[in-house]
C-alpha cells in the first residue's frame, strides 16, 4: 500500500465529511460511479439521515425527473398518497422500484410525521424529464406555467391562451417519437410550431419575472418556486427538442449537455431554498468535464452539472465521490493494484471515507493507472480527478441483497 493511505482514512460519518470541509456546503452531493446498487443507495441513506439529525439538512434531491418528484414531495411533508403509487408515478428512469430508494422514501416520511411544516425534509427531483432514449412532450411545464400565471396575472398580459398552446403542442406522440433520438429527421424539435413554442415559452417566463412582487403577494413563496420550476423545465424541453432536431456531428454532446445545464439550473434553485443533500452519477456531480462513448459516436465530452454549480457556488458546492472496488454480479472483479480502487482495496475496512486531496497529495510520485470497466454500467474514478474531490467514499464490495 502507498505510503500515508491510511492516514488519510475517516469512518463514513456525517461528522467526519463536515470536517473535511471548510464551511457547511449549500449543496452537499454524494456520487456514485453506477446505479442500483443496494449496497450504495444503502450507506448512502445512513450517510444522509445523520446529515439530516446532526447537520440540519433539509431536502434530499436525486437524479430523477423534477416534475415527477412533486408526487414524492408531496407524500414525505404531508402523507398525500399511497407509498406503492408515489414509488411508481414520482421517479423516472425506473429509480422507484429500488428497495434503498423506497427507504429513504419512508424515512423521510417518518422524519416528518410529529414536526413542524418549518421544520420537514423535502424532496426534489433534479433531472429534467428525460431519458437516455428520448425527452417528454413540453406540454406539462408549458401548461402549467401558463395555469400559474393566469391564476395570479393579469389575463391581458399573457402572451396567448391555453388552447393556443394547445394547438401548437399537438399530439404528446410527436414529441416522445422512440426514433427521434438516433434520427433527428425523426424529430419534431425545429417545425414551424415547436419554434412558435419557443417564443411564448420566452415570453412567459418574462411574464414571471417581471410579476415575481405580485405573484409573491399573492400565493406563497413554495408555489412561486413551483412555478419556476415549470418555467426552467418547459425552456430547457423546448431547447433539448431543437437540439434532437439537429443533424450536425455535434448533435449528441449538444444534448449531453443541454441535460447537465438543467440538472444545473435546477441544483441553484434548491439551494436557494436551504441546505440540500444530492444523489445522483459521479459524473453528474464532478467539477471535471464528463465523457461518455455511445453507439458509433466519438468520444463526447461536456461540462457537468456539477461543475457548472461549482462555479456559481465556489465552496458553499461540495462533492463526495464514491468508487468501488468489486460488483461480482456485473462482472467487475478486484481491481488492478496500480489504480486508485486497487490501492484502496488493500484496506481493511468494508467502507471509509478518504480525505480526498491529502490522498492525492501522498499519491503525487505514485503512478496510479487509469482502471478500465468490464461494463458500460460501471465508471471508474479518474484518478486524475482525486485532487478537485472534497471527499471519497471507498466501498470495497457491492453485494446483491
Amino acid at each position: 500500500m502507498a505510503t500515508g493511505i491510511t492516514d488519510t482514512t475517516h469512518a463514513v460519518e456525517a461528522a467526519a465529511v463536515m470536517r473535511l470541509l471548510s464551511t457547511r456546503p449549500r449543496l452537499l452531493c454524494l456520487g456514485e460511479p453506477t446505479h442500483g446498487e443496494e449496497t450504495l443507495l444503502d450507506l448512502r441513506n445512513q450517510l444522509f439521515r445523520q446529515l439530516v439529525e446532526e447537520e440540519g439538512y433539509r431536502t434530499v434531491a436525486i437524479e430523477s425527473d423534477c416534475l415527477m418528484g412533486e408526487v414524492v414531495d408531496d407524500y414525505v411533508a404531508s402523507g398525500t398518497g399511497v407509498l406503492d403509487e408515489v414509488m411508481e408515478r414520482g421517479f423516472s428512469h425506473g429509480w422507484g422500484a429500488f428497495p434503498g430508494n423506497r427507504d429513504l422514501v419512508r424515512w423521510m416520511r417518518a422524519f416528518n410525521a410529529d414536526r413542524p411544516a418549518s421544520d420537514r425534509l423535502r424532496f426534489a427531483g433534479f433531472d429534467g424529464p428525460l431519458e437516455i432514449t428520448g425527452a417528454a412532450s413540453p406540454r406539462q411545464a408549458l401548461t402549467s406555467l401558463h395555469r400559474s400565471l393566469a391564476t395570479w396575472a393579469d389575463a391581458s398580459l399573457l402572451p396567448c391562451t391555453e388552447d393556443v398552446l394547445d394547438g401548437l403542442l399537438g399530439a404528446d406522440d410527436r414529441w416522445t417519437e422512440p426514433a427521434a433520438m438516433t434520427d433527428p429527421a425523426r424529430s419534431v424539435g425545429r417545425s414551424a410550431e415547436a419554434g412558435r413554442l419557443r417564443l411564448l415559452a420566452d415570453d412567459l417566463v418574462a411574464l414571471l419575472d417581471a410579476q415575481t412582487p405580485q405573484l409573491l403577494a399573492a400565493t406563497s413563496r413554495e408555489d412561486w418556486q413551483r412555478t419556476r420550476r415549470y418555467a426552467r423545465t418547459a425552456v430547457g424541453l423546448l431547447r433539448y427538442h431543437h437540439a434532437m432536431a439537429d443533424p450536425s456531428p455535434s448533435r449528441m454532446t449538444h444534448l449531453l449537455a443541454l441535460r447537465d445545464s438543467m440538472m444545473a439550473a435546477n441544483l441553484l434553485a434548491l439551494a436557494e431554498q436551504g441546505p440540500t443533500l444530492v444523489s445522483a452519477h459521479n459524473a453528474h456531480l464532478q467539477r471535471d468535464r464528463s465523457s461518455m462513448r455511445m453507439w458509433d459516436h466519438p468520444l463526447l465530452e461536456w461540462w457537468s452539472a456539477g461543475a457548472l454549480v461549482g462555479a456559481h457556488l465556489g465552496e458553499r458546492y461540495a462533492f463526495l465521490a464514491t468508487a468501488l472496488g468489486t460488483i461480482a454480479h456485473e462482472g467487475v472483479d478486484a481491481p488492478p493494484p496500480d489504480t486508485l480502487e486497487g490501492l484502496l482495496y488493500a484496506l481493511p475496512q468494508e467502507h471509509v471515507l478518504v480525505d480526498a486531496r491529502r490522498l492525492a497529495a501522498a499519491l503525487a510520485d505514485v503512478p496510479v493507472a487509469p482502471r478500465v470497466s468490464p461494463t458500460y454500467r460501471y465508471a471508474p474514478l479518474d484518478p486524475g480527478h482525486l485532487a478537485r474531490v472534497d471527499g471519497l467514499v471507498f466501498v470495497r464490495d457491492a453485494r446483491r441483497t
